[in-house]
């Protein structure tokens, strides 16, 4: 697996917080690791909901240094747009948010890696659950 690159959709931050072991095995052979300001946004919503809130910012502080944060821009919204259009077309609406993290995930080049099932309607994403 060495030199992909991968977006990490919310679900499985998660689970590498909750100690998954197969998870950590595999992002320790990967070459490039990365998550998009919305999955960031996500992780700080579930961190602003839970009661220990320092434990669980520590454990995001640590992955964050594992990890390239790839910002939303003009171009991500021209990727959002023509997602979303499509979706809507084949009448298979997906969240906004998981629109985004595929139009970032798009517009770099990137594998999304995820377990929902939704993403395999958007053409073109490239898709690996781990």
């Amino acid at each position: 697996m060495t030199g992909n690159k991968y977006l990490l959709d919310t679900n499985i931050v998660i689970e590498v917080f909750d100690d998954n072991k197969i998870l950590a095995e595999r992002m320790e052979d990967i070459g490039a690791l990365y998550i998009s300001t919305v999955v960031l946004g996500e992780l700080y919503t579930g961190i602003n909901r839970v009661t220990n809130k320092a434990k669980h910012h520590k454990k995001l502080n640590d992955f964050l240094q594992l990890c390239t944060v790839l910002d939303i821009d003009s171009i991500s919204a021209q990727y959002y747009g023509e997602t979303a259009a499509a979706l809507f077309k084949k009448g298979k609406p997906i969240p906004a948010n998981d629109i985004w993290i595929a139009a970032v995930t798009l517009q770099h080049g990137l594998t999304l890696v995820t377990r929902d099932k939704h993403f395999n309607e958007i053409e073109g994403l490239n898709i690996v659950s781990w």
